[in-house]
């Protein structure tokens, strides 16, 4: 009974937070309102409606085909695109910088024509471009197409090593932001021994914190800080009012882990209760290419890149040069010697919980940034790339985390050469049976006696 006092401030905090988030899911309806209400942005014309559908506006529907008419570098303005296809036909007018959006009902195959009677005089397609050009969906809510223009330009194949440095390029950024949700997960697992399968639920809840936050109108850096902060809180709480006490009641890590997955069932569809199953694009989802030589990469996913190069060598340096990051690795190491040295175990586990949060949520809203879009199960979709990068670097050694997303994220991109890029993400679960065949313990990994 003298446990009560104890919990009741945590629980408390418990409620009041779940309150508060409630609150901000149950202004979703008016924040979608507002946003399917917005006028289109003068740099993207209202697109003339079609007999077939309405008005295929960017904000009417949750799928968008776009791209940028360029001519010798020179954007060319007031050039009709259009799109037909699963039952749909929308059409548009790029802008004064080239660019243009057309708004689709459903992810699917769709024939993307350039009205070449549009295009202003001297000003003729590339030879050998397609036209109509076929657009397919691929597990985002954005597609693109390019129309080359240059009256004795021909049109060039991308050749095989610049596809695979663009290739990894990307799948460097996918796997660096991958890794702000492994070192969290494989610091969990290090200090407490627990798999936690609600882990995507927290890369979930910065994603949509941030969405909610910024349909209330803040700058997109503050709703980005909050959100994050709100993750870091969700860590701190659950291990306030739900793990340690289980520890202390002496649960078995086996029985902890049932409860991290009904908790993770639990998160998910309370976040599609009030999100709704529908995918929402954050502030400045869309971005331009920017081009390095022959390779080719978002502003977005550059700017991923940085961030996540930046956080993990901050993290990295906690841990190997600061008292609470060598007292991190010691818990890890040994919780029992840790405790008898006179380090607060539990102290260092909260606090363990609360990066762990804080990682989540920056690596869910990177990752909303990459797709493009937020989902209620989008932290579903990765949590298998999560633990299979911690599989490959070995469970518990943060910098195994590290070295694994790096190396699962540059396969899954490099391997869409080949592969389908519905089917990139099999390969994160090959490479896991692999590694369990082989190296259970992982790259990074000790061995260790069972029995």
């Amino acid at each position: 009974m003298r446990t009560l006092p104890k919990l009741a401030r945590p629980i408390g905090m418990l409620a009041f937070l779940l309150a508060v988030f409630a609150s901000l899911l149950l202004s979703a309806p008016a924040v979608q309102a507002q946003t399917l209400a917005a006028p289109v942005s003068a740099s993207t014309p209202s697109p003339s409606p079609s007999p077939e559908s309405p008005a295929s506006t960017p904000d009417s529907f949750p799928n968008t085909i776009n791209g940028v008419l360029r001519n010798a570098g020179q954007p060319v303005a007031g050039v009709t695109i259009r799109a037909t296809g699963e039952g749909f036909s929308g059409e548009t007018v790029t802008s004064e910088t080239g660019a243009w959006t057309i708004g689709v009902p459903v992810q699917g195959t769709y024939q993307v024509e350039l009205d070449v009677t549009t295009l202003p005089e001297g000003v003729a397609l590339a030879e050998g471009a397609q036209n109509p050009r076929e657009v397919t969906f691929a597990n985002t809510s954005n597609a693109g197409a390019i129309f080359p223009l240059g009256e004795g330009i021909v049109v060039q194949s991308q050749s095989f090593g610049e596809l695979l440095a663009e290739r990894m390029l990307a799948g460097l950024s996918f796997g660096l932001l991958l890794a702000l949700a492994s070192v969290g997960l494989s610091l969990i697992f290090g200090t407490t021994g627990l798999t936690n399968f609600a882990h995507g639920e927290m890369v979930t809840l910065g994603a949509v914190l941030m969405f909610f936050l910024a349909g209330l109108g803040l700058p997109i850096w503050l709703a980005a800080a909050l959100a994050i902060v709100g993750g870091g809180l969700s860590g701190y709480i659950q291990d306030a009012g739900l793990w340690k006490p289980l520890r202390r009641r002496g649960s078995g890590i086996i029985p902890m882990m049932i409860v991290s997955i009904g908790l993770a069932l639990a998160a998910r569809y309370t976040i599609q209760l009030f999100f709704g199953g529908s995918t929402q694009q954050l502030p400045g989802a869309r971005s331009p290419q920017i081009e390095f030589g022959a390779v080719s990469i978002s502003q977005n996913t550059l700017q991923s890149l940085i961030i996540s190069t930046i956080v993990v060598l901050v993290v990295s340096f906690l841990l190997l040069k600061t008292r609470i990051g060598k007292a991190t690795r010691a818990v890890a190491d040994n919780p029992a010697l840790a405790s008898a040295s006179g380090i607060d175990v539990d102290r260092v586990i909260r606090l363990v919980w609360t990066v762990g949060g804080v990682l989540a949520a920056l690596g869910g809203i990177l990752w909303a940034y990459y797709r493009p879009g937020v989902t209620f199960n989008m932290g579903q979709q990765i949590l298998l790339l999560i633990f299979a990068a911690v599989v490959l670097g070995g469970l518990g050694t943060v910098f195994g985390a590290l070295l694994g997303s790096v190396i699962v994220g540059i396969f899954v991109e490099v391997s869409t050469i080949w592969l389908e890029a519905d089917l990139k993400f099999v390969g994160a679960l090959l490479i896991m049976i692999i590694v369990l065949l082989f190296r259970p313990q992982g790259i990074l990994g000790r061995r260790e006696r069972v029995g």
